[in-house]
This record gives structure tokens, sequence and C-alpha cells, in this order.
């Protein structure tokens, strides 16, 4: 335990402390006393216990206050946290939809690609076979004309 003086309102005072929090402790004894100094100034002289008890009341009301703020934040930080992960669940189920309708539209796009190639097949069968007729026909009407 480390000990430390303090003044408080002009008197000397010996408090004691956990080993390193030693600045920390007259920190607040200096907000503390300047609170005390406040009241004293703004108040008068009402008596040393009813301003202690006026700065204690205070500093609790601060603490309070601050306590409040403290639970709303957290509150707001978790509403926060969730619409995260909601908005995060959205994003991901939007991916997977799109990653879907990529995979669907390339089924898609295969698939008529080889229906266009059984179709060029199928036409140039169907030019061939045109053709060939054709020149069954032209060497027919050829014939024909070199006998007569």
């Amino acid at each position: 335990m480390a000990n430390v003086n303090i003044k408080f309102n002009g008197k000397d005072f010996l408090l004691s402390c956990d080993d390193g929090q030693e600045e920390h402790l007259e920190e607040l004894l200096v907000h503390i006393n300047q609170k005390f100094n406040d009241l004293k100034k703004d108040l008068g002289n009402i008596g040393e216990n009813k301003l202690l008890l006026i700065t204690s009341v205070q500093v609790m009301d601060e603490y309070f206050e601050t306590k409040k703020k403290v639970e709303e934040k957290k509150i707001e930080l978790n509403n926060l946290s969730n619409k995260f992960r909601e908005l995060k669940s959205l994003v991901y189920e939007y991916k997977d939809k799109k990653e879907e309708e990529l995979n669907q539209l390339s089924q898609n796009h295969e698939s008529f690609k080889k229906e266009i190639e059984k179709n060029k097949k199928n036409y140039e069968e169907i030019i061939e076979e045109a053709a060939s007729e054709i020149e069954s026909y032209v060497e027919k009407v050829n014939l024909k004309n070199s006998v007569q």
C-alpha cells in the first residue's frame, strides 16, 4: 500500500491506495477539491459537512449520468452490431442468390451454345443435301440437253 499526502479544504490528509495508484488518487482529489471550492464560492460558508455532502451528491450525479450515458451507448452499440449482423446476412444471401443466378446463366449459355452448334451442323447438312440435289438436277438437265 502506498500513502499519499493531500490537501483538502486547507487541511492535510494522509490517504492510502494501491501501489501505482498514487497519481490517479491525486487527480481525483484535485477534481473533488475543485468542486468543493466552487460550491463554497457559490453557496458561501454553509458549513463544511453540508458542502461535503453537496459535493458528494454532485460527484455521484456526474457518476450516474456518465454511467447512464455509457449504458445508452452500450445499447446503441449492441443495436448497431445487430443491424450489422443483419446486413451482413443480407449481403451473403444476396451474394449466394447472384452466384446461383450466374451458375444458371452459365448453364443456359452452354445449352444455347450446344443448340447453336447442333443447328449449325443441321443447316450444313441441309445445305449439303440441297447442293447435292441441285448438282444432280443440273447434271440431269445437262444430260437431257446433250442427248437432244
